[in-house]
């Protein structure tokens, strides 16, 4: 092995910051920052609605809102 060789990872040492890592992934995959962005209005709106969800009980509140953030995921992720 010479040292004039190139690095068979040239483009990923390159890119060594976290920020650049996600903008890579966030250009191959672009389903996956939507299907985040909708995880977290779900889990946001979960907890707004924490306080009036009535006399349903907690635990029921919670498996809603876990199954429509999963969903929500699953969908973007299907359509991508």
């Amino acid at each position: 092995m010479s040292s004039s060789q190139e690095p068979v990872f040239s483009e990923y040492e390159s890119d060594t910051s976290q920020t650049s890592k996600l903008l890579r992934k966030f250009k191959e995959m672009p389903f996956v920052p939507v299907g985040m962005a909708g995880f977290a209005v779900v889990v946001g709106y979960g907890l707004y609605k924490l306080k009036h969800r009535g006399n349903m009980k907690l635990s029921l509140h919670l498996i809603h809102m876990r199954v429509a953030a999963q969903g929500f995921v699953v969908g973007a992720l299907t359509c991508g």
